[in-house]
């Protein structure tokens, strides 16, 4: 039932568009005072904006009946979710609480073992490694 008001809801929104660019602006009846008056036959003698104005006003009540439709869904759906388990937000914040709380650990001066990078120190692991191949 969701999905059909879903569908609904999107070509109803998509007829509103096309209703609205479909209509004439304030504007427009300036040029039927210049000769092109006879545009506006084919909708009959009161012109297109009696119709047109109808029409998107309906479907606008449509699409708002649509929004309450799908967001009574929604609001189901939210309260169906309570029941699975998903915990609110009173009990999120006791846990937040209740949780220590870690500190970063940074390894002082003394816990880094030092590095002896002088020539003296590579010859003699050169010297040991010469004595364990020979």
């Amino acid at each position: 039932m969701e999905q059909f008001i879903l569908i609904g809801h999107i070509v109803i929104a998509v007829a509103i568009i096309v209703f609205v660019l479909m209509q004439q602006g304030k504007g427009a009846d300036a040029g039927a005072s210049f000769g092109s008056g006879a545009s506006q036959t084919v909708f009959g003698s009161a012109g297109s904006a009696n119709f047109m104005s109808r029409t998107t006003a309906i479907l606008a009540t449509a699409f708002f009946i649509t929004s309450l439709g799908l967001a009574i869904y929604a609001k189901q759906k939210a309260s169906s979710a309570d029941e699975v388990g998903i915990p609110t937000v009173e009990v999120q914040e006791v846990l937040e609480q209740d949780t220590p709380v870690v500190e970063e650990y940074a390894p002082s001066e003394d816990d880094a073992p030092e590095l002896d990078a002088s020539a003296e120190a590579d010859a003699s692991v050169l010297e040991t490694m010469e004595e364990t191949t020979n």
